[in-house]
């Protein structure tokens, strides 16, 4: 297998705030978000980080896709360093979480041949994947509505499609669905498996099993910032369904339901 993604040690400390002290019940001075924290991707395989909200899931991510610098340790991309090439590390991935908020004033139109035209796609392809894009998402009846007059869902799509707008091979996605009606998931899953068939490498956060279940080849379960455990789905799932599976980590770990 062709490894596309390696995660080493990985660590990112955070100092607490008064207030962050309180609503996390602790007088501890800074939290421990990823703590030594390793794993591999490899070529057109989605893998999944499964963990309870809290477990580090989005911090690694946003470690992995330069958006904040960890502490200790580094990933790397095709042999290409998180922490010392991050501007070359930005045209090779695709980053999508549902905190991504779009300019309620543009419209999805005007904010795909933007993010094309800062990727430098050429006008004729950046339209053919409009078309193709727009269409797949049913995007194309609210093309030049402004963002803010959207729905939640479609709102959704448009920050997919504009995630993909230059066609990576290394996708990441912090929980996909979350907030999604059932129409609207089906259609990003589905679409996660289309690019899964194109035989580009994603890697995805949620805490849902039916999910991982539905889409990831391999796993990794974290607690408290740590790998608990990596491994295809198959094995891990061998003796008892994810849920079961996970929940006896967590009770082996320390955790109480």
């Amino acid at each position: 297998m062709e490894e596309v993604l390696k995660v080493s040690n990985l660590t990112k400390i955070f100092k607490l705030s008064q207030k962050q002290k309180k609503i996390n019940k602790t007088n501890e001075s800074v939290k421990v978000a990823v703590d030594d924290l390793s794993f591999s991707a490899y070529k057109g395989e989605i893998y999944g980080l499964l963990g309870p909200n809290g477990a580090g899931k989005t911090t690694t991510l946003r470690i992995i896709s330069t958006l904040i610098k960890a502490d200790k340790g580094d990933a790397f991309i095709n042999g290409v360093s998180v922490k010392d090439n991050p501007k070359e590390i930005r045209k090779m991935i695709g980053f999508l979480t549902s905190e991504l908020k779009l300019e309620d004033f543009f419209t999805p139109n005007y904010l795909f041949d933007y993010f094309s035209n800062l990727y430098g796609i050429a006008p004729d392809v950046r339209e053919e994947r409009k078309r193709k894009l727009f269409s797949k998402f049913g995007v194309d009846a609210f093309k030049e509505v402004k963002v803010g007059n959207l729905s939640t869902g479609m709102k959704q799509k448009v920050s997919l499609i504009i995630s993909v707008v230059h066609d990576p091979d290394f996708i990441i996605f912090d929980e996909p669905t979350n907030g999604l009606d059932v129409i609207t998931a089906k259609t990003v899953t589905d679409f996660l498996l289309d690019l899964k068939a194109e035989g580009k490498t994603i890697i995805l956060s949620t805490h849902i099993f039916s999910l991982v279940e539905k889409l990831c080849d391999r796993v990794g379960i974290i607690f408290d910032g740590r790998m608990v455990v990596s491994d295809t789905l198959s094995n891990l799932t061998k003796d008892g369904d994810l849920e079961t599976v996970f929940f006896n980590l967590y009770e082996r770990e320390g955790h109480r339901q």
